[in-house]
């Protein structure tokens, strides 16, 4: 069972995936997307993103970082994504599954799959322009308004030379809101002759469980359940999970890391944003979440944690 920690805009950044790679059980995780816009994006772009590529695009933990690129020029994605395997990318993914409105606006995610064509242009130049040995992987929702052309999608991925494909189990018209159709990507995974990773409301190892069963998926990305849990993919891979001295613990370490990487006010509402994940299954989480609430610095924040 191969076990991934998604790229999740404005929640995994650099020091999330950090934290939680740190206690293990991730095969590899993904950034948050870098939006390509017509241009060849400087470096500095990709390391802002991606500050692992100074460290042989790994976490601390020795954890693979591979780079997610969004756009829907095919020709300037491909600029893009060769600087980016020249930069240390040790895999590149396309990003055909972001349900963000301005994003969309700007024909980019998940409302590129109104368009299965476009999808396999962009994802054919991708591959095209990056050494044979370098993985180009996709990661797609059902679909825009409907799942009516999953398989057509999927299809396209695959015959424009993906090395996998990962898909959300739901449309972008339905967001986050549960449930995610498990079974629909199984039937995405039988259509097409790579591996499918399966995506979506994976919160438990029961969820994990029952989604592998439903889509038949072997692999796994975990998303936002593993910012609620972050001893989840432990857990799939021990059988064991977390308990509350050891993640404070890692939470304070958190809290230490990010303090002086901006200004007050955001270090704290990072602190802040990982804690009300935290409080979906934490009860000792829901009265540090509490108590801090009206904190206004990370430094603050740290003191509390560590009382």
């Amino acid at each position: 069972m191969k076990l991934i920690l998604a790229p999740m805009e404005g929640l995994a950044d650099f020091w999330i995936r950090q934290a939680l790679t740190d206690i293990g059980g991730y095969d590899w995780c993904v950034t948050e997307f870098v939006r390509v816009n017509g241009m060849l994006l400087p470096p500095k772009v990709f390391y802002r993103w991606c500050p692992e590529l100074r460290t042989g695009a790994r976490t601390r933990s020795g954890t693979p970082v591979h780079v997610q690129l969004l756009g829907s020029d095919p020709a300037c994605m491909a600029d893009n994504a060769a600087l980016a395997v020249r930069l240390g990318a040790p895999a590149v993914d396309l990003n055909f599954g972001c349900p963000a409105k301005t994003v969309n606006r700007h024909r980019g995610g998940a409302v590129l799959l109104d368009e299965p064509e476009l999808v396999y242009r962009v994802v054919s130049a991708v591959r095209e322009a990056v050494p044979a040995e370098i993985p180009v992987s996709a990661k797609m929702r059902l679909g825009n308004h409907d799942d009516a052309r999953a398989l057509d999608n999927a299809r396209a991925v695959a015959a424009a030379g993906a090395s996998w494909l990962t898909v959300h189990g739901r449309t972008r018209v339905q967001g986050y809101r549960p449930p995610a159709y498990w079974d629909r990507i199984g039937a995405v995974r039988q259509a097409v002759a790579l591996p499918v990773i399966a995506n979506g409301e994976i919160w438990t190892p029961e969820d994990a469980a029952r989604c592998r069963h439903e889509s038949g998926c072997q692999a796994l990305m975990l998303g936002r359940g593993a910012v609620s849990d972050p001893y989840l993919a432990l857990a799939l891979r021990t059988g064991e999970g977390g308990q509350w001295p050891q993640l404070q613990a890692r939470l304070a370490d958190f809290v230490r890391t990010i303090i002086g990487t901006g200004k007050p006010v955001q270090e704290a509402g990072r602190v802040k944003q990982w804690l009300n994940y935290l409080r979906r299954g934490w009860p000792e989480a829901e009265q540090l979440h509490q108590q801090l609430r009206r904190e206004r610095t990370a430094q603050a924040m740290l003191a509390a944690i560590e009382a």
